[in-house]
């Protein structure tokens, strides 16, 4: 990955191949650091239980579920606690963040300009602990952003849900939350994004097809709408 992105042009002062003054910048050396934030959670009461898989998640909703950002959290284990735990529940425990519903959560992102989503109507409580014992994404990124003092996340316009997340887990957790671009997202012809997942061709089988960096960068058409470039450390998604 870091050779393919060089090949293209990217440039970065810090990193996991470069160190840096936040490292470690691998995931896997910073469990002790999503534990100590999960603990704090759990102890004030942020977090709960869940025993449902994804499959019990969508055969309790009363309407089907599309697209990619994770369903809404039917409630089915809200009221549950750490003394409902059973041995049974061992190694199937999810632990969901518990989302104040009804509130509005508010942000003006640099790129799509003020965004509003509701929680526990736009998105619902969210898995922050996995029951293979690894924090989750939401989780994962929050403790490193503020970890590592980014001031800006520039990530595809996708996550904005996500976003909402991650906000709430900064307030919970007393961190200040950097700002946020959400870009638009390069798509096929059809209109949709480019994923593994859909066989979307990577930086390096355009490679080896003989694409150069400068033809790929000329197909782009970017369209600027803030200057990231002040921020102390951007980081890209």
């Amino acid at each position: 990955m870091f050779e393919d992105l060089r090949w293209f042009g990217f440039e970065w002062q810090e990193g996991p191949d470069r160190g840096g003054p936040f490292g470690p910048y691998s995931q896997s050396e910073r469990m002790e650091l999503y534990r100590k934030a999960f603990e704090k959670l759990r102890e004030q009461g942020f977090v709960y239980p869940c025993t449902c898989s994804r499959q019990d998640v969508l055969r309790a909703l009363s309407a089907p579920h599309i697209g990619e950002d994770e369903p809404i959290y039917p409630g089915t284990c809200r009221a549950r606690t750490e003394l409902h735990l059973d041995a049974s529940a061992a190694g199937r425990v999810n632990w969901r963040f518990r989302v104040p519903d009804g509130e509005a959560i508010e942000f003006v992102d640099r790129a799509l300009g003020a965004q509003r989503l509701v929680a526990g109507k736009d998105f619902g409580d969210f898995v922050i602990w996995r029951h293979d014992g690894l924090p989750a994404y939401q989780l994962a990124v929050v403790v490193d952003d503020a970890g590592m003092e980014i001031t800006e996340v520039v990530r595809g316009e996708d996550l904005l849900k996500s976003t909402a997340r991650q906000l709430l887990l900064y307030r919970a957790l007393g961190l200040a939350a950097p700002e946020f671009s959400h870009c638009q997202l390069v798509t096929d012809d059809s209109g949709v994004r480019l994923a593994k997942r859909h066989d979307a061709l990577s930086l390096r089988a355009l490679r080896e097809a003989g694409r150069t960096p400068g033809e790929l960068r000329s197909d782009f058409s970017p369209k600027p709408k803030s200057d990231w470039r002040t921020a102390r450390y951007p980081r890209c998604e």
